[in-house]
């Protein structure tokens, strides 16, 4: 049976509809002000173990995943990661997804240092063309 008529056939039936290989995907085009960063912790900033990362978002708004609503997307955390996700598929379990328009989260790490960094995803969870990344900051997580 053809994958595709599969899939289309769960989605009319309201099942869940799953990609099974992530596919090149047209990006979503961002504003040009738009801007990611990170408001707390601050760069350098000592932490607890457990601590609020709280994002940023100007020249563009914050919308749920699904919501196709132009110059809008949502929050994505990158923790201890050396390179961006790629730019032309939806974003995957290697980052944490704030697909309800979340704007705040708790973290919990190890002690020691961690790197934190966010990329705003469209509806599909594939960053805007061009991307809208926060400056990567560093944080020091303490022993309790």
């Amino acid at each position: 049976m053809n994958k595709a008529w599969m899939i289309g056939a769960i989605a009319l039936l309201g099942g869940p509809v799953l990609a099974t290989t992530a596919q090149a995907v047209e990006r979503t085009e961002a504003s040009e002000q738009a801007q990611a960063y990170i408001i707390s912790p601050q760069n350098g900033e000592v932490v607890g173990k457990t601590f609020k990362v709280k994002f940023g978002l100007s020249g563009m708004g914050v919308a749920p995943a699904g919501v196709d609503v132009k110059n809008t997307g949502h929050h994505h955390l990158l923790v201890d990661k050396d390179e961006l996700p790629a730019m032309d598929k939806p974003m995957g379990g290697d980052v944490t997804h704030f697909g309800g328009g979340q704007t705040e989260t708790t973290v919990t790490l190890e002690p020691g240092e961690h790197t934190l960094q966010i990329i705003l995803g469209d509806k599909n969870h594939v960053p805007h063309n061009p991307a809208v990344v926060s400056e990567k900051i560093t944080v020091t997580v303490k022993e309790d």
